[in-house]
């Protein structure tokens, strides 16, 4: 009979030493002087691959994570002990409330409520233990206050794009991929006139800067221009829903604008239009007016923007160039300025200030569709794409962008407010955030299953002249949102 040697004996005993200290599970208190010995032990083993160096930080790891949870071992049982005192306390509290001859529904009361405080002393616990890990994972903490105001709720498909107007009466108007345009009360959220003009779907309206007039770009090929009469009905006092921003939870994702919302039939509608622009082979996907309202520029799918004489409604201009379709237009508020957005992955800057020079400019910031380019008072563009980054430009020096935010969602169309310069992002992920132009994140709107969007949020637009509501959404949850944004608070939390 072979006999075993002492040396593959001892290698044996080794194996099985390290085979059941791997396959345990249970903690136990083990010595220091047990774990050097152990340790030992696997660093003598003569059938190990490893390197000694990668097996020595191996064992200095595992006994680090040891530690750390007999710490957790024993910060447990003090636990323990403390909800055993507490339940002592109850009990004895019980006792007297029976010696006071007292209803035992009044007894099993105050013994549920007493639990119900130690319950809440314990999250509380665990909230502030843990609260400094969380928080260095925030970008930024924000106590700015951002209220939902109003919801404007009557369409039956998707919103793609909203404005408010800049003469007076101030109202909302809202584009909607089923095929109509409307105007809306900011105060009281009521539907105050529906256009019915087009054939297809509405995919943009903005408002004439000193007459009320609409201007609607549309996937029947076509843009209108309208008037429109509209009477204020009696302001209501607003519930306050204020909510701060940081502190959204979003506990559900269900859909609640599935079922076919029934639209204003109340309200007053427009059929016809003053005046229709007909130049484009494909969707016509944006338009704006220039400054003064007597030209607009329109943004189509063939590739092309038209520059059209309002009186005349012949066009004055073909602007080509975008090797893709087209996804956005803007012009500047103050000059005769014109940005074009494409699916090309640039764009473009008309320049139109010298009649007998149209210069043009391209620009190739994004690596994916750019969604949307706007100006702002100054002499900045920001534009937004779906590679997920907005982008900040000097008009003077266009070569690189002078401020970049990165985010974890596709932008679409975005806005800049005209006094304080807060740039408002809406996400496909149903999320609107606020920056500023250098490129911090000031706040995230609430959203939630009881507020905020539900599904992508295709447009943000600002209306800081507003008391009730200075900044709105849509989306394609078929409602737009009025928010009141605290750009004091804002601001000073940079």
């Amino acid at each position: 009979m072979p006999v075993e040697s002492s040396s593959s004996s001892g290698s044996r005993q080794a194996k099985q030493k390290r085979k059941s200290h791997s396959l345990s599970i249970r903690r136990t208190n083990s010595t220091e002087q047990d774990r050097s010995g152990l340790q030992r032990e696997l660093l003598e083993g003569q059938d190990s691959k490893l390197p000694l160096s990668l097996r020595t930080n191996l064992l200095d790891l595992f006994s680090q994570i040891e530690r750390e949870f007999e710490n957790l071992y024993l910060e447990n049982i003090e636990l323990r002990r403390e909800i055993e005192s507490l339940n002592d306390r109850l009990a004895a509290d019980g006792q007297a409330v029976e010696g006071a001859d007292l209803a035992k529904g009044a007894l099993k009361t105050k013994a549920s409520h007493s639990t119900s405080q130690l319950s809440q002393k314990l999250k509380t616990t665990y909230k502030a233990s843990t609260s400094k890990i969380v928080s260095s994972f925030k970008a930024t903490t924000s106590r700015a206050v951002c209220q939902l105001v109003k919801e404007y709720v009557g369409h039956r498909d998707g919103i793609w794009d909203l404005s408010a107007t800049r003469a007076q009466p101030v109202v909302l108007g809202t584009a909607s991929a089923d095929h109509t345009a409307m105007l809306w009360s900011i105060e009281t959220g009521k539907c105050l006139l529906k256009y019915l003009g087009h054939q297809g779907s509405v995919n943009s309206i903005k408002f004439h800067p000193s007459e009320q007039m609409a201007l609607t770009a549309s996937g029947d090929q076509t843009a209108h221009i309208w008037r429109y009469l509209v009477q204020l009905p009696t302001p209501q006092p607003v519930a306050d829903t204020t909510t701060p921003c940081e502190d959204d939870v979003d506990s559900s994702d269900k859909d609640d604008g599935d079922g076919d919302a029934e639209g204003p039939n109340d309200c007053p509608s427009v059929r016809v239009p003053t005046t229709t622009l007909r130049s484009h082979q494909g969707v016509v996907i944006a338009a704006d007016w220039l400054v003064g309202g007597k030209q607009v520029v329109t943004a189509s799918w063939d590739r092309a923007a038209n520059l059209y004489d309002v009186e005349t409604s012949e066009l004055v201009h073909s602007l080509t160039g975008h090797d893709q379709e087209l996804t956005h237009c803007c012009t500047h508020p103050n000059q005769r300025l014109v940005v074009t957005s494409s699916r090309d992955t640039t764009f473009r800057l008309w320049d139109f200030r010298d009649p007998s020079i149209h210069s043009v400019n391209v620009f190739q910031g994004h690596t994916d569709t750019v969604t949307s380019a706007v100006f702002t008072v100054g002499d900045n563009v920001v534009s937004g794409s779906d590679d997920r980054t907005v982008k900040v430009w000097d008009l003077k020096n266009m070569r690189s962008p002078i401020a970049t935010i990165r985010t974890d969602s596709a932008v679409n169309r975005i806005s800049v407010s005209v006094n304080q310069k807060i740039i408002a992002l809406p996400h496909d992920n149903r999320q609107v955030r606020l920056f500023d132009m250098s490129g911090v994140r000031l706040a995230r709107l609430p959203r939630s299953n009881r507020q905020g969007h539900r599904r992508m949020v295709c447009c943000s637009a600002w209306c800081e002249d507003n008391s009730a509501c200075n900044l709105f959404t849509c989306g394609f949850d078929r409602q737009a949102i009025g928010w009141n944004i605290n750009i004091p608070a804002l601001l000073q939390e940079k």
